[in-house]
């Protein structure tokens, strides 16, 4: 029979356990990565009214990143407006796209993205990603991925 203070530290080692551990959420997936590249260039505007677009982490200007990594990316309003963040977009660029918005649900919020632990297969990935605000005013931004093994 257990004492009661071995009791309190086999409690405590089974919350800090299940506390603290973050389980790694695929982002994109093996599969998706070998999808034929997307052709052409993507062409977006030099000025742009909408939101602003700025990816925290992972650093997109390393020469190569590991993972899982934290994808944070922080959106900031122009004019005092706000962001719709029903209408945040994220997309893998390949010849046919595929649409991450559903897996990051969770992660959008008007300030941003935050999601943890991102699983990424190792090579190169172009994904953008699309702001609205409440007046409809559009900004996107492609993060190109370099993912090492």
């Amino acid at each position: 029979m257990l004492k009661r203070h071995q009791v309190l530290v086999v409690l405590g080692f089974v919350f800090a356990v299940t506390s603290t551990s973050v389980v790694a959420a695929p982002l994109i997936t093996a599969k998706e990565a070998q999808l034929p590249a997307a052709s052409g260039e993507l062409k977006t505007r030099g000025i742009a009214r909408g939101p602003g677009i700025k990816v925290i982490s992972p650093d997109v200007t390393a020469p190569e990143i590991k993972g899982p990594f934290d994808l944070k990316v922080v959106f900031e309003s122009r004019g005092g407006n706000k962001i719709d963040a029903s209408a945040v977009k994220v997309t893998y660029l390949k010849a046919t796209a595929v649409d991450l918005t559903p897996r990051l649900k969770s992660a959008i919020t008007e300030s941003g993205i935050d999601f943890a632990k991102a699983e990424v297969p190792p090579g190169e990935h172009a994904v953008k990603i699309t702001v609205k605000d409440v007046d409809g005013r559009e900004s996107n931004t492609v993060m190109n991925l370099v993912v090492g093994k």
